[in-house]
């Protein structure tokens, strides 16, 4: 991608070079879709050796594991757990909390653009269906974001009144770690059934109103200290919007904010939404370099 003379939507870009960024001196390096990428595969593959070869580095699935001895538990399987047997052992205490510690200092959607395996088959369902609905065979359907939470009680009421982890039977989060990690099973049809949903029907429908574990992490995303930051050089062209996986969040850098934020002489503002993967797409894309990782607790390190 050439960001300081092209307009890097979506339509307008091919997917790999979406892999790499032009800088403003016209030296190609790796985007951050690219770094992306690199953890995603780089984390499940110690998943895969620790248990093929006995690496014993990172062991277990994404929604449990032990990484050199050290257990590491995911949220929301914690609280199926919890609500379903009214049980919490040690070491899933301890697993929760340093997972939570991690994602509170990282930003807690970061676990969806940053680790989760589904998320790299979800950003080429998405590159398919925004094709699709430019060459007008099928429709861009879009509802409320907000439908995440309902999904998220539902799940974890299904789990205090059946006393099973109901939502690990649809987890596709769950089902393609372990096929990484043990072999295929039947289980991936359903993650089959999901990807075409997103490519047919709705633009990353599983992550965006389904999936409570990207809930979770969103609701530890609002305090957590990376963020993404906005500045004033924005000419509002609008391009980050249109590649932002939860544009939602992306409402800030709209023109009509302008003349409050003269008002009030703010130049600069975190996009705080809970929404936020930090996926860095916003930022491989702007021309202005108006928006830009930063650590909101830099000043105490």
């Amino acid at each position: 991608m050439d960001k300081y003379n092209n307009r890097e939507t979506i339509k307008k870009s091919t997917f790999f070079s979406t892999f790499f960024t032009t800088t403003k001196d016209g030296k190609s390096k790796f985007s951050y879709r690219m770094k992306r990428w690199i953890l995603v595969i780089s984390v499940h593959l110690l998943f895969f050796l620790s248990f093929f070869i006995d690496l014993q580095l990172l062991e277990g699935t994404f929604s449990g594991s032990r990484f050199l001895g050290f257990h590491l538990i995911d949220p929301f399987m914690t609280m199926q757990m919890f609500f379903a047997t009214f049980h919490m052992p040690i070491n899933i205490i301890i697993g929760t909390s340093t997972i939570i510690i991690v994602y509170v200092l990282v930003g807690g959607r970061s676990y969806c653009a940053w680790a989760c395996p589904y998320g790299i088959l979800s950003e080429i369902g998405e590159k398919w269906h925004d094709t699709l609905v430019s060459k007008k065979i099928i429709k861009s359907r879009k509802f409320d974001h907000r439908v995440r939470h309902i999904f998220w009680a539902m799940f974890l009421l299904l789990s205090l009144t059946s006393g099973f982890l109901v939502f690990e039977t649809f987890n596709v989060v769950g089902i393609m770690s372990r096929a990484i990690v043990y072999g295929w099973s039947v289980a991936l049809i359903w993650v089959v059934v999901v990807f075409a949903m997103e490519v047919f029907f709705s633009r990353r429908a599983w992550c965006t109103y389904i999936c409570p574990i990207g809930t979770t992490y969103g609701y530890l995303g609002k305090v957590s200290a990376l963020r993404v930051e906005w500045n004033n050089s924005c000419d509002h062209c609008m391009v980050c919007h249109d590649v932002c996986f939860e544009n939602q969040v992306l409402e800030i850098v709209k023109a009509k904010y302008d003349k409050q934020r003269e008002e009030k002489g703010i130049t600069k503002e975190y996009i705080t939404g809970a929404d936020c993967t930090l996926c860095g797409r916003c930022v491989d894309i702007c021309h202005t370099d108006a928006l830009n990782f930063d650590f909101r607790l830099k000043s105490l390190v």
